[in-house]
C-alpha cells in the first residue's frame, strides 16, 4: 500500500534531515508544499498513472503561503476519508536548543523580520503549528539528538513500519537530563535499589554483567519488572489493533545508566518475540 508521510515542526528541529532520511528509504520528497496543494498530491500518489511513485514525504510548515495552518485538520480528514494511508510526523526541540542551532548556522528564521527577535518568532511559529501538532501520529523531540541519531531513529521507525507492524520503541533515560517528550508511556523507576551507591558498580551501566546480577537479585527490581510485563503485555497489542504506527515506551531512573537500562533490556527480551523489529534506545548511553 502506498504511504504518505507529512513532516512538520519547528524551524531548526530537523525537518530537512527527516525529509532526506525518508528519501533514502525510497520516498518521493517534497519540501515546503502549500497546504492547499496537499489533497492534490495525495490524489496524484493514489492515481494509477503515478508511474511507479509508491510513497511520498512532504514538508508542511509556516513557510506555506498565507501561513494559516488552521485548515490542516480538515484536509487531513478529507484525505484519510478516501482510505489513504497518511501519517503525520512533528519535530520539535527546546527553545535553548533552537536558539543555539540558529546561532551556530546563522540561518534566518522564516518568521523573523527586522523588528522581530528570534525568541518571539519561535513562539509565534509554535502557535501557528499547533493545529498540526495536535494531529501528529509521531512527535519527535530532537533537543538531545544529533543529525546522525535522528536519521538512525527515522530509518528504524519508518523502516519497521514498512513491514506492516507497529513500530515499538523501548527507551531508557535519566530524569536529571529531562523527560523524553516523544514518549507515549513513561515509567519512573527511581524508587528501586540503585547500583550507583555501590562503589564497584558506579562506573558501569545496566548493560554490564555485574550490574545485571546486582539488579536481578533485588526483590524490588524483580517485582517492578513483573509489574511492567503484566501491564504492557495486554496493552501493546491493543495499541496495534488501533492502527497505531508508532508506540514509544520510556523508562527513567535518576541518571539513566543503571536501573532503566536494565529494565529496558529485560522488557526487550520479553517482547521481541512478538515484535521482531522492536527498537531499543538508551538515551544517556548514546550521548556519552
Amino acid at each position: 500500500m502506498k504511504r504518505f508521510i507529512i513532516i512538520s515542526g519547528l524551524s531548526g528541529a530537523g525537518k530537512t534531515v527527516a525529509l532526506h532520511a525518508l528519501e533514502d528509504l525510497g520516498y518521493y520528497g517534497v519540501d515546503n508544499l502549500p497546504l492547499r496543494l496537499l489533497p492534490y498530491l495525495a490524489e496524484e500518489l493514489s492515481a494509477g498513472n503515478s508511474q511507479g511513485l509508491m510513497h511520498a514525504a512532504v514538508v508542511i510548515d509556516v513557510r506555506s503561503p498565507g501561513g494559516d495552518l488552521g485548515g490542516f485538520g480538515g484536509l487531513l480528514d478529507a484525505i484519510r476519508a478516501r482510505g489513504f494511508r497518511t501519517q503525520v510526523m512533528f519535530l520539535e526541540a527546546d527553545r535553548e536548543a533552537l536558539l543555539m542551532r540558529f546561532s551556530e548556522t546563522r540561518r534566518k528564521h522564516p518568521l523573523t523580520e527586522q523588528d522581530t527577535p528570534l525568541s518571539e518568532a519561535l513562539d509565534h511559529e509554535a502557535g501557528l503549528l499547533q493545529p498540526v501538532r495536535d494531529r501528529a501520529d509521531l512527535v519527535l523531540d530532537t533537543t538531545l539528538t544529533n543529525v546522525h541519531q535522528l536519521v538512525d531513529r527515522l530509518h528504524e521507525r519508518i523502516g519497521r513500519k514498512a513491514e506492516g507492524r507497529m513500530s515499538v520503541t523501548l527507551e531508557s533515560f535519566g530524569f536529571k537530563h529531562g523527560i523524553p517528550r516523544d514518549s507515549d508511556m513513561l515509567f519512573d523507576v527511581r524508587c528501586l535499589s540503585n547500583p550507583y551507591w555501590q562503589t564497584e558498580l558506579r562506573s558501569l551501566t545496566g548493560l554490564d554483567a555485574a550490574v545485571r546480577d546486582y539488579l536481578g537479585s533485588r526483590s524490588d527490581v524483580v517485582e517492578m519488572l513483573a509489574s511492567l510485563e503484566q501491564f504492557l503485555s495486554p496493552w501493546i497489542p491493543r495499541f496495534e489493533q488501533e492502527n497505531r504506527a508508532y508506540l514509544s515506551i520510556a523508562i527513567g531512573c535518576t541518571g539513566g545508566r543503571h536501573r532503566s537500562v536494565f529494565l529496558v533490556e529485560a522488557l526487550a527480551d520479553k517482547f521481541r518475540g512478538d515484535f521482531p523489529g522492536l527498537i531499543v534506545r538508551h538515551r544517556e548511553l548514546e550521548t556519552t
